[in-house]
């Protein structure tokens, strides 16, 4: 396994790496690298790794656990629960753990050291973008409401609990030396991100730094394995990953199959994924073998080891359930210039515009890219694929049932709504 793991790790131009899989009772660990390109300080099984959204699993767990006890309700709006949402449209913890609760994808900007209650009391009336439980949104402010959720029940920091509810219990000691991030270029040593862009008001949703071994002691107590065998009662753990995205308008396209309270779904796997600044995270259970596997690596383009990781596994019988991100197989079509426009999530945007027969899409003010739309209205911008290429864009245009008119764009989860007439070049 440390073979395979150093073998990918170079081609791949990931600094360092580490592997863990639980399968037949055992656990297996793995490690390459530096935790710093050029330090000389080899990755070790307790070094941490930044794990981004990989994080939210944790927060909904501690959330659950608080479910299990009678303290909180999934059902119940939350706006019953926190007195910071009373008079904002009605949405549920269930709603807020898996997405659907339609809240915006991103976090409000303010001044360091604000608290999430404070946070929550000044942005709640912002927060909702669409009707909650219609459609999947990914939303990173959800992470915070659920976190507030868990400050307010236990009296205690989302960092204090998430440490005695779930680390303590789970056999970790605290935290090893932190891995920083790296920018993976396919033409130059990878450069080091020495400082993580989460900032404590969003630690919920992406703060957490662990291990891949923690990873996979985290995941096996979700199958009742390890130190975390009494942590989730037999009925807690699989209502957690039940699908509850079939049948809305919009689905966990480019991300998943489908979403539970707080895990992704992956066929009869679950499981999430995480990316930081220069840092990517990756957890699949999957309950009829009760096969845990997680990797962490510490350079942008962590999610293309992580493909090839898959694909060699496969090889060896064991097929991780996963969504593919890259669909460079996928020929284009010419795309509708009604695609063209505004769209808005939140105080997020995107543009489109139309360049002859293509569309050029602009994130958030970015330099515009080339978007390959396929027959579907789904799309991905170039990538040629190579093992140390960033990760491609993946979305899709959606119409309107009643009208028929492109309305929204979903990109990697995110759903925005057209705010403006079209836009020709």
């Amino acid at each position: 396994m440390k073979d395979l793991l150093a073998e990918l790790a170079l081609r791949h131009g990931v600094p360092g790496a580490q592997l863990a899989v639980w399968r037949d009772g055992d656990l297996l660990t793995a490690e390459t690298g530096e935790e710093e390109a050029g330090s000389g300080r080899p990755v070790t099984a307790e070094t941490a790794f930044p794990l981004g959204s990989l994080t939210k699993p944790f927060t909904a767990t501690l959330a659950a656990l608080l479910v299990a006890d009678g303290d909180a309700d999934l059902d119940e709006p939350l706006s019953e629960q926190l007195a910071e949402l009373r008079g904002v449209p009605e949405f549920t913890l269930r709603q807020v753990l898996s997405h659907t609760a339609g809240l915006a994808a991103n976090t409000a900007e303010l001044p360091p050291g604000t608290t999430r209650a404070r946070w929550l009391a000044r942005h709640a009336a912002e927060l909702p973008v669409h009707a909650p439980g219609t459609v999947f949104s990914y939303s990173n402010p959800g992470y915070l409401v659920a976190g507030r959720l868990v400050e307010e029940i236990t009296g205690l920091d989302w960092a204090e609990a998430v440490d005695a509810m779930l680390l303590r219990p789970l056999g970790h000691e605290g935290a090893g030396p932190v891995a920083p991030g790296h920018l993976v270029r396919p033409d130059a040593p990878p450069r080091p991100i020495r400082e993580q862009s989460v900032p404590p008001l969003e630690d919920p949703a992406a703060g957490l730094c662990l291990s891949a071994r923690d990873l996979a002691v985290f995941g096996a107590a979700h199958l009742g394995l390890g130190p975390g065998t009494s942590l989730l009662d037999a009925g807690t753990a699989p209502a957690m990953r039940e699908d509850v995205t079939e049948g809305l308008a919009a689905g966990a396209h480019g991300l998943a199959g489908g979403w539970g309270a707080g895990w992704s779904r992956y066929g009869s796997w679950f499981g999430h994924d995480g990316t930081g600044d220069g840092a990517w995270s990756h957890l699949r259970v999957h309950p009829p073998t009760r096969t845990v596997v997680a990797l962490t690596a510490n350079g942008s383009t962590g999610a293309r080891l992580w493909e090839s990781l898959l694909g060699r596994l496969a090889g060896t019988g064991l097929r991780v359930g996963d969504h593919p991100r890259d669909t460079s197989g996928t020929g284009p079509v010419p795309a509708p210039p009604e695609c063209a426009g505004r769209y808005v999530n939140g105080d997020w945007s995107c543009r489109v515009e139309t360049d002859g027969g293509d569309l050029l899409l602009s994130v958030a003010g970015t330099a515009p890219v080339r978007l390959h739309v396929g027959e579907d209205l789904a799309f991905r911008t170039p990538s040629d694929g190579g093992p140390r290429a960033a990760m491609p864009y993946l979305g899709r245009f959606l119409r309107d049932p009643a009208t028929g008119g492109i309305d929204r764009v979903q990109i990697t989860g995110r759903l925005s709504v057209r705010r403006e007439e079209r836009v020709r070049k």
